[in-house]
């Protein structure tokens, strides 16, 4: 797990003084060593933390007569028998590491040939000498980070986009059109990031890039075919083929633990990876308190379990190094208790498993479709649902027209066309969990630039028509795995653990775990007895009843607490307050929406904290710039003081 940066730009000569700057802005993603490498048209640049191979795996790795180097963040866990199947065909390897099988599979086999033999989560880049080409890939769900952008005949590419403002020709721009998305997603749902000109690299892509053109390719996409499996057999192999997969993941030669709370997702990949060492935060709002239902299992299990209890004071302070560390603003509060989840872990281990992906590859959000407890309503759905489908939608917009009655959102949604209603995690129906902010809503706070007339369904609508056809639950599926994942839960779950220095390995967001998971049956995912069904049967194999049945939890945090505390609505007053606030939103509004969640009932809480959030990531990027590169580019103490005692390599 490392950091990686790159420039191509033949006009400048010191290449080496100016990727080093870039290499150093991230130096929590690779505290133990640093490479580069130069030549008259491009840079490389490389931080690492070591996994495997500690001594021999520093990077940029070269082929055998130095024509081709690499650089790569990520783990290829099935890199062992094609280090095998490389050598048998006459490859020479120099390191015992996952990267060299990158390098030398893409000379065997190109990068298509490549990228359908791994499995792994990965962002890597290979300068090829002899065609004077640079190629990159992202892994197939997005997990690890990759950033570019590509103007004037050079090409910036690299693991976090603040390593792109010590570039000299770079100009920090903020995306205006950004702005207003953020607000209604809670994080920025564009291919364009919030520095005007760079893009995310997308998931499952690879590019060429030579003599300033950039050529981009798919290599994978989620599919949904379903299977002709019994339920039993179903479950079987959820079961082994997750053991399988954990298998494959606790591989490295540095300590491996688990992230665990008390919902299943978790619980249940620790029970297969039956670690020493597991790991959880909790919240002194006692409504908020995980932490004991995990040290349950963790004690029936006899694994040593780790704790703390996030402090309010502490985490508002912290929260401005949060957010630089995000890149852009991301208003999702779990942030907050992943951090110190993070730091904790970093204390004890290197690599820690936690259960992202389980909810969009085997349905476990209510969205999909379980907005009622009441069975009479969910059976009367089901025998809706048996009309053909055209009649379905007519019912759905019949029924959208009705005042509302018990069961309405459950009936509309089960039968109209997602495309038409879906905005993922932005409204979530049955819970104590407002919505943030509705095109209308957004467009009225902001100043008349930031203003524009996306909506969260219309960006939507570019997968939507991928999709068109196939089954409601799936479509829904696979609009949460393109955006909420692979923009918002992914994006936090690397940035946050590695400013930690900590790898975090996600198994459910493994190729084959995808593979099956898409091609189970909706009725086995969601039913009336449960959302997330099949996986929740699966994990009775090795978890304990009341585990296996938890409803989802996410990661709560007390934001409507926190605001209501007079020293912490001042504190957020304050921001609003500033001079710069007016140049992009309604500063008398804001204030206004502040003051009523102050006064009111706290259901305003998740506009103001996606305001405050952009506020703080504006003001740290824009604003105060040269002071945030100060106060935050270093490593953690945790890390530094294991880095002074030896023992981090």
């Amino acid at each position: 797990m490392c950091g990686i940066v790159a420039f191509y730009d033949p006009k400048i000569n010191d290449k080496q003084a100016v990727i080093g700057k870039m290499m150093a802005t991230i130096k929590h993603r690779g505290p133990s060593s640093d490479g580069y490498y130069t030549n008259d048209e491009v840079a490389l640049g490389f931080r690492r933390l070591s996994i495997i191979d500690l001594r021999g795996g520093s990077q940029p790795i070269y082929n055998e007569d130095k024509t081709r180097a690499i650089i790569f963040n990520g783990e290829i866990y099935n890199f062992k028998p094609l280090r095998e199947e490389l050598i048998k065909a006459g490859h020479t390897f120099t390191t015992k590491a996952d990267t060299e099988v990158l390098l030398h599979g893409y000379e065997e086999w190109g990068m298509d040939g490549l990228l359908k033999r791994v499995r792994g989560m990965f962002a890597f880049l290979i300068w090829d000498d002899n065609n004077k080409t640079l190629y990159g890939a992202r892994d197939f769900f997005g997990i690890k980070p990759m950033y570019y952008s590509n103007q004037d005949g050079h090409l910036l590419v690299g693991s976090e986009l603040k390593s792109f403002l010590e570039y000299p020709k770079f100009k920090r721009e903020l995306n205006v059109e950004a702005v207003k998305p953020y607000l209604m997603n809670q994080y920025n749902d564009l291919e364009e990031t919030f520095f005007k000109g760079v893009y995310r690299f997308p998931a499952g892509h690879w590019f060429e890039y030579k003599d300033g053109e950039m050529k981009t390719h798919q290599y994978w996409d989620a599919e949904y075919k379903e299977n002709s499996l019994s339920f039993e057999e179903t479950l079987k192999r959820i079961n082994d083929d997750l053991k399988e997969t954990v298998d494959l993941y606790r591989n490295a030669d540095v300590k491996v633990g688990a992230f665990l709370s008390e919902g299943i997702d978790s619980s249940y990949l620790t029970s297969l990876l039956n670690p020493d060492d597991v790991f959880s935060v909790s919240f002194d709002d006692s409504t908020y308190d995980e932490a004991s239902k995990a040290k349950a299992l963790a004690d029936i299990n006899h694994w040593k379990f780790f704790s703390e209890k996030v402090d309010a004071d502490e985490a508002m302070r912290d929260f401005p190094e949060m957010q630089y560390h995000m890149d852009e603003p991301d208003a999702n509060p779990s942030i907050i208790p992943l951090w110190y989840l993070c730091k904790l872990a970093r204390k004890h281990v290197t690599v820690a498993l936690s259960g992202e992906g389980a909810d969009e590859l085997f349905a476990g959000y209510v969205n999909y479709g379980m907005h009622t407890h009441n069975d009479v309503i969910k059976v009367f759905t089901s025998e809706l649902k048996k009309l053909p489908k055209n009649k379905q939608v007519k019912l759905a917009h019949k029924i959208k027209k009705m005042p509302n009655f018990p069961g309405k959102v459950h009936m509309y949604t089960n039968l109209a066309e997602p495309s038409e209603f879906y905005v993922g995690q932005s409204v979530i129906y049955d819970m104590d969990y407002p919505t943030i902010f509705t095109s209308k809503d957004a467009n009225s706070i902001l100043q008349p630039t930031y203003r524009n007339k996306l909506t969260v369904n219309g960006i939507y609508q570019k997968d939507f028509k991928k999709v068109k056809g196939i089954d409601n639950v799936k479509q829904m599926q696979y609009i949460d795995l393109h955006h909420f994942m692979l923009n918002d839960i992914e994006q936090k779950a690397d940035k946050i653990s590695m400013a930690h220095s900590l790898e975090v390995r996600v198994p459910y967001l493994d190729k084959k775990i995808a593979e099956l998971a898409n091609s189970i049956p909706t009725k086995y995912l969601v039913n009336r007895h449960d959302t997330k069904y099949a996986l929740r049967k699966a994990s009775e194999k090795v978890l304990p009843d009341e585990w296996a049945k938890r409803p989802k939890l996410g990661f709560p945090t007390p934001i409507k607490q926190w605001l209501k505390e007079p020293r912490f609505y001042k504190q957020v007053r304050s921001l609003f307050e500033e001079e710069f606030v007016n140049d992009i939103f309604d500063q008398k509004k804001i204030i206004k929406l502040l003051d009523d969640n102050y006064e009111g009932d706290g259901s305003h809480r998740r506009q103001i904290w996606a305001i405050y959030t952009f506020l703080v990531w504006y003001k740290l990027f824009f604003v105060d710039y040269e002071n945030t590169v100060k106060k935050y580019q270093h490593v953690q103490p945790e890390v530094a003081n294991l880095i002074s005692q030896g023992k981090l390599l």
